[in-house]
């Protein structure tokens, strides 16, 4: 009896805190979406202080309308993913184009833009990580003896790391 007992209690324990590392994934996951969502309420605002004077860049704008709304779109964390690094894309480009212009880098709008982008930027980077570390502590939970019993027995199962798409580390090439 005593064996069962113990048996349930660690059930019980382990199950809720399965419960727990699931929701702080999910909650990470959720702050991760609010400092994109940061970035793309930015994006707007910095277009349109450099679409006036870059007629001959719409293409770049172009580019990231259309990665905003394929993020807009996307219903899985690996989609997700894919839209933001197209925009990562799109908008280092935009930067490069920026810092070439002399007439838009001593714009006071855009250089305030500019700075702000660069803060959600690093927003952006500390929440991934943080989401990874998540993720991490969830698939060490699910992977280990005994625990994967229980992970297995009630249906939790290991979760994606969010990894940069394929060509993230090539910087953009702004041919002007």
């Amino acid at each position: 009896m005593a064996v069962v007992v113990i048996l349930g209690g660690y059930a019980w324990t382990t199950y809720n805190s399965f419960v727990s590392l699931n929701t702080g994934v999910d909650g990470q996951w959720a702050q991760v979406e609010t400092v994109y969502q940061r970035r793309f309420d930015l994006i707007p605002n910095l277009v349109a202080s450099v679409k006036g004077i870059m007629k001959q860049e719409q293409t770049i704008f172009n580019n990231l309308a259309e990665a905003r709304t394929k993020y807009s779109g996307a219903v899985t964390v690996d989609q997700k993913a894919a839209a933001a690094s197209q925009v990562e894309g799109a908008l280092g480009r935009l930067l490069a184009v920026v810092e070439n212009y002399p007439t838009l880098a001593s714009s006071g709008n855009v250089r305030d833009l500019m700075t702000q982008l660069e803060g959600a930027e690093n927003r952006i980077s500390t929440e991934r990580q943080r989401y990874n570390d998540a993720v991490s502590a969830m698939n060490i939970k699910v992977q280990r003896f005994p625990s994967n019993v229980v992970a297995n027995l009630f249906g939790f199962n290991t979760r994606e790391f969010f990894q940069a798409t394929a060509g993230a580390e090539v910087a953009p090439k702004v041919n002007l």
